[in-house]
């Protein structure tokens, strides 16, 4: 009997494998039924002195435990008839996903063959092993006419003595490029290849853009050609004195686009495969900015204007030689990079932050690096852009420049080229 008792409750384990059987609870009420019966006729039995104690069921010869296993006994060998089947989720087939939803690469394919990679080579100095010219430095623009006619920024081209400027198409072939017009107050640029049936960049219009809307960076950062990044319009009317450049009556595109160094010149691109704005600059991570396309095309009509008039090029002024590219810090900018990064001293106020050093440059010679901050050159307070083009147009050979790299407060000496 007890080894009877033993394998039943055995049995009754398999209960607790499915404890929200329907069929499980009903067993369970139906056996505490009975045993209420049971508990009943006994009381009734001992009232009545009949001197039956024993229930129904162990007259019967079927204690409540025994009861118990046989119906879990039953419920566990006809389990599949108790407990209904449960199918696996299915993953939804995901075919055709990428060529509905892979926007920003369809603006890529149609757009990339129009940009372009601008070399500046140093014709002073030869690669060892090749006994080429050594890249001084490298930015890029996009194609705007079929007959060779390249957009980019002027600080990309300009302003390098002893250099030539070499554009290397999508497709690898390299053309020697001749700088037509320049307008140094908007930093634009444009370059001649002899190359005919080009692909051409789209003009868009930037009056119609809106923050929030997606964009697109075409360049070549640090050398690294077709790099593409993406991102949306933070900003659509970023004043130019609000960026402390002084004599510029632009309002820029502010974008968290990556625009790093080589993407100056590159376009920034809406999702119709429109050039909305020229890549120009970067603060920092998640704050760049570009020129807008209704600007640029103000500078091309002019170009134009010239061209009709019969003056084949339009000449620049040539300033000494120092081989950056900076920009003013303003109070919001100063603000904006304390909050972001801890190597900026809270006691800052006022400088020139130093974008890019040109390679092999008086700069670089001398010692100036991407993002040290100018506070002062031969003791005089540097504000702004303005206050080192100042600085250069003097006399005075060299340049004893106070500078801040990180926390530390040091000064070095540069001795700008004369052009």
């Amino acid at each position: 009997m007890k080894v009877m008792a033993l394998n039943n409750l055995r049995k009754f384990r398999v209960l607790f494998k499915y404890p929200n059987s329907r069929a499980l609870l009903g067993s369970f009420r139906h056996i505490n039924d009975i045993h209420q019966q049971n508990k009943k006729y006994n009381d009734e039995s001992k009232n009545n002195g009949s001197g039956h104690g024993r229930s129904k069921l162990w007259t019967t010869g079927l204690p409540i435990a025994t009861a118990t296993a046989i119906t879990a006994y039953l419920i566990y060998n006809h389990k599949d008839a108790i407990i209904p089947n449960v199918s696996a989720f299915t993953t939804p087939p995901l075919s055709g996903r990428r060529k509905q939803y892979n926007f920003l690469a369809d603006v890529v394919h149609a757009c990339a063959p129009s940009v372009v990679y601008i070399e500046i080579k140093d014709m002073r100095q030869f690669d060892y092993y090749t006994g080429k010219p050594v890249t001084a430095s490298n930015g890029s623009g996009f194609i705007i006419d079929s007959n060779g006619l390249i957009l980019t920024n002027a600080h990309v081209v300009i302003n390098k003595p002893h250099t030539m400027v070499q554009v290397r198409l999508n497709d690898g072939r390299t053309f020697p490029g001749v700088v037509e017009d320049i307008d140094q107050t908007s930093d634009l640029a444009t370059v001649r290849i002899q190359c005919k049936d080009l692909p051409v960049m789209t003009l868009g219009q930037s009056s119609t853009l809106r923050s929030g809307e997606w964009v697109v960076a075409l360049g070549s950062p640090l050398a690294l050609s077709n790099t593409v990044t993406a991102g949306v319009v933070s900003s659509t009317q970023r004043a130019s004195q609000e960026l402390g450049l002084k004599n510029r009556d632009i309002n820029y595109i502010q974008t968290d686009a990556a625009i790093t160094f080589g993407n100056s010149g590159g376009p920034l691109v809406n999702l119709d495969g429109e050039a909305i704005g020229v890549n120009s600059m970067k603060v920092t991570a998640g704050i760049s900015f570009a020129i807008p396309i209704d600007y640029v095309k103000l500078f091309l009509k002019r170009a134009e204007e010239r061209r009709k008039e019969g003056v084949s090029r339009m000449d620049y002024p040539a300033k000494r030689y120092m081989g950056i590219t900076m920009l003013t810090l303003t109070p919001d900018i100063l603000f904006e990079l304390k909050n972001r990064t801890q190597n900026v001293p809270s006691d800052l106020t006022h400088g020139v932050l130093v974008w890019k050093v040109i390679i092999g440059s008086p700069a670089h010679t001398g010692g100036l690096y991407p993002g040290d901050i100018v506070t002062q050159i031969n003791e005089k307070e540097i504000k702004n852009s303005s206050d080192v083009y100042e600085a250069l147009a003097a006399k005075t050979k060299s340049l004893d420049i106070t500078i801040f790299r990180g926390l530390k407060k040091m000064t070095v000496k540069i001795v700008p080229e004369d052009p």
